[in-house]
């Protein structure tokens, strides 16, 4: 390369450069443009701009062809260098100002806050649409207000928040709820309930039957006001006598009762329910005679009685025609006679329960001419009363004397269920029932509490009650382990007593054996204990055995003798001689060992192996805690 050619070129690099700059700063150069735009004695071309290989992009070089090398160089430096600020600089549109920035924003948000009110009235309209497309939002009012009929008034206790909460669900069910007045049929009026509650129970139950309940506990008697209280409610109440179809009473003294009672004059055809206890029974309050006849005397469905204390003067247009009749709390001279409480029988020929309750005893001598005729009452054509439909009996404290003459002159061949319980000696009220079940007796259930009984005589009864299924005996000392023994295996000549027994209640029982009791709950097992409930035994053909085996059985004990003599390999032999002639007793169910001391916590852990449910009181410690 001669001289000439590069100081050519060289020219043709410098002088092109310099006049363009010079053209294009006629003011003093920024120094960012200096920095940007390189002095032109410093740019160069690169070093291998003429010796490229073949596949870059071809440059025509020249005259002159170097300074337009450079140019381009220059500005692809240029817009490759510049920031965006720099641009943003060089636009020529004016800046906004800050208050127009803030107003812009401030409408922004204005309008995202009145989407999201929108969102959320379109999210609630879409929750209630689909609400109202569940299944229970489509229910009839009136298929509603069965349902809630059935769900508050189904118990046989009325919860008190059911109905409130039923009517804070929504408005449509407090709507519903509202205009089903059999739901507000209920009325009470005690220590806790207002007589406010009460009004508006009785306008809103319109016309349907009412159950009046008027409760007011001798604890809360002190602080005065109870008669006042009671006097204004039966005021209320009172309008409403001709719908009443149940009426209880309790109140804490005899004169509160009748000033109750004394407003019961209007007729009440509807009524079938009338209790009125009277809590402080033992005590001799001085009072105006019994405020008779109650409800004018016309009570025509009138089917359950229950006095407590309250004296009636025994009068039989009160009692006639009942299906169930409890009287209790009645002493000394306010007990009933025996010929009271029988022609109370005579008078209700369909009754269905009887319950006397914590009553003085007759004189002997008032029973003197039952007992002479004990089927034979002269005053009447009919030997005994006649009581089919009678299912269940209580006798609890009501005189040895009284409930005596009273079995013997009544026939209960349909009893299923009787408790004889703080009675004395109840031998002879067992030999009644005996004399019953000569005919016909389904006793299912039996009770025997604080009574002295011959234990014979009771095994006798029992040997009848094919048909007992529960046999409670609560605090008696003749439960020895005889009576157990009893009941655990049938003799060579009898069938087993009480097969289908299935609950035994040995409450406060100290005399009982283990051993009988053990014995007890294993003859009442399937012959096999795995296969439940017991299959029955093919019949097998009979081979001449052995000699050998023949000794051998003769040498085995008898079933019965090893029944009462459990081995101590675990499971006695519980198969009677010829098991095909016994019906199999039902395996226990239920046994009550409470107040039972003599019955340790491993033997409690026995009987629950085989018995499903098994009662005993828990262990104490000497500090009372379980």
């Amino acid at each position: 390369m001669d001289t000439t050619f590069s100081s050519a070129s060289r020219e043709d690099l410098v002088t092109p450069v310099k006049s363009k700059v010079s053209a294009s700063h006629t003011s003093p150069i920024d120094p960012i443009s200096l920095s940007i735009h390189p002095s032109p004695r410093r740019m160069r071309v690169p070093a291998d701009f003429f010796t490229r290989p073949a596949g870059t992009a071809g440059v025509s070089l020249g005259r002159g062809s170097g300074a337009a090398v450079a140019c381009n160089l220059a500005s692809a430096s240029y817009n490759m260098q510049t920031p965006p600020s720099s641009q943003a600089r060089d636009c020529t549109a004016p800046e906004a100002s800050i208050p127009d920035l803030r107003e812009a924003l401030s409408s922004l948000e204005s309008k995202m806050a009145s989407l999201m009110n929108e969102r959320e009235r379109l999210e609630k309209s879409l929750e209630q649409a689909a609400r109202l497309q569940a299944p229970i939002q489509r229910l009839p009012s009136e298929l509603l207000a069965s349902i809630f009929t059935i769900g508050v008034l189904g118990a046989e206790e009325e919860d008190t928040l059911m109905l409130s909460n039923i009517m804070l669900v929504c408005r449509y069910w407090a709507d519903v709820a509202m205009n089903t007045p059999v739901l507000w049929s209920r009325v009470a009026v005690s220590n806790h309930v207002s007589l406010d509650k009460a009004k508006r129970r009785l306008s809103r139950s319109k016309s349907v039957p009412l159950h009046v309940d008027i409760n007011f506990s001798p604890q809360m008697d002190g602080r005065g006001g109870t008669t006042e209280t009671i006097i204004h409610a039966m005021d209320i109440l009172y309008p409403s006598i001709w719908r009443w179809k149940s009426f209880q009473l309790s109140v804490p003294t005899r004169p509160q009762a009748h000033a109750a009672l004394s407003r019961c004059k209007e007729k009440a055809p509807m009524l079938q329910v009338l209790q009125v206890r009277v809590f402080n029974s033992m005590q001799d309050d001085h009072y105006t005679p019994p405020p008779l006849p109650l409800f004018d005397g016309h009570f025509p469905r009138l089917s359950v009685c229950s006095f407590n204390s309250f004296n009636f003067g025994w009068d039989l247009s009160m009692v006639r025609g009942l299906r169930v009749l409890e009287l209790g709390g009645y002493w000394n001279k306010f007990a009933p006679a025996v010929d009271v409480i029988l022609d109370i029988l005579r008078a209700s020929p369909q009754l269905e329960e009887l319950s006397l309750r914590n009553m003085s005893d007759v004189d002997p001598e008032t029973c003197a001419m039952y007992e002479h005729e004990p089927h034979l009452d002269k005053r009447f054509p009919s030997h005994m009363i006649q009581l089919p439909r009678l299912t269940k009996m209580t006798f609890h404290y009501s005189g040895i004397q009284r409930t005596r003459t009273i079995l013997s002159q009544i026939a209960f061949p349909a009893l299923e269920k009787i408790a004889l319980c703080y009675m004395d000696n109840v031998t002879t009220l067992l030999n009644h029932l005996k004399r019953q079940s000569l005919t016909s007796l389904p006793l299912q259930h039996l009770r025997i509490e604080a009574s002295f009984f011959g234990e014979l005589e009771l095994v006798k009864l029992l040997s009848r009650m094919s048909s007992l299924t529960t046999l409670e005996l609560v605090d008696v000392e003749d439960a020895s382990s005889s009576l157990i023994r009893s009941l655990s295996a049938p003799t060579a000549t009898t069938t087993w007593i009480c097969p289908k027994l299935e609950t035994l209640n040995l409450d406060g029982c100290t005399t009982l054996d283990w051993d009988a009791l053990r014995t007890f709950v294993e003859s009442r097992l399937p012959a096999h204990v795995r296969a439940y409930p017991r299959q029955a035994v093919p019949p097998m053909l009979t081979l001449p055995a052995p000699a050998s085996y023949s000794a051998l059985t003769l040498r085995q004990p008898h079933p019965t003798h090893a029944l009462a003599h459990p081995t101590s390999h675990g499971r006695s032999h519980s198969v009677p001689p010829n098991a095909s002639s016994y019906s199999w007793p039902l395996r226990l169910k239920g046994l009550d060992l409470t107040r039972c001391h003599q019955i340790s916590k491993e033997m409690i852990q026995w009987l629950r192996l085989y018995v499903d449910e098994v009662k005993c009181e828990t262990a104490r410690g000497s500090w009372q805690e379980s």
